[in-house]
């Protein structure tokens, strides 16, 4: 787990290369910071929302290489496209076993297979495909 002020491209893809399951920012809550070195220590990636809508943008932003087309979710089950839409949405398994009211090995096996279906390498490449295939799409900043 990365925790830091510093919240460029750089930093960030330097610590996910050098293996990091989580980068969290010095602002955020103790609460958020507990739960993400649960996260982490489960297995789970994180990223703290504000990088992960940059990371994001920045995606979006870049040449078109391969797209995931909206006929690639067609693999999917119904609920695996569910699970997919709420990991793009940056929950953990526990949240969305929460959520769903499913348990959190349920949830954790729903996304493993949406991966695999889907040939994904990790959840963030699972989220990127989401956002490809417009099941989901980025919200606009809330005014704070």
């Amino acid at each position: 787990m990365i925790l830091t002020t510093f919240e460029t491209d750089e930093h960030i893809f330097d610590a996910l290369r050098a293996g990091a399951g989580g980068f969290l920012l010095k602002d955020s809550d103790p609460a958020e910071l507990l739960r993400g070195i649960r996260v982490v220590a489960r297995g789970d990636g994180l990223l703290a929302p504000r990088v992960t809508r940059r990371l994001i943008a920045d995606f979006a932003a870049r040449p078109e290489t391969r797209r995931t087309k909206p006929s690639e979710l067609e693999w999917l089950t119904d609920r695996e496209r569910e699970v997919m839409a709420l990991v793009a949405a940056g929950l953990s398994n526990d949240e969305i076993a929460d959520q769903l009211v499913i348990s959190p090995a349920t949830a954790k096996t729903h996304v493993s297979r949406a991966m695999r279906k889907l040939r994904a390498h990790d959840r963030s490449q699972l989220v990127v495909m989401a956002y490809e295939a417009g099941l989901v799409t980025p919200r606009a900043e809330r005014a704070s």
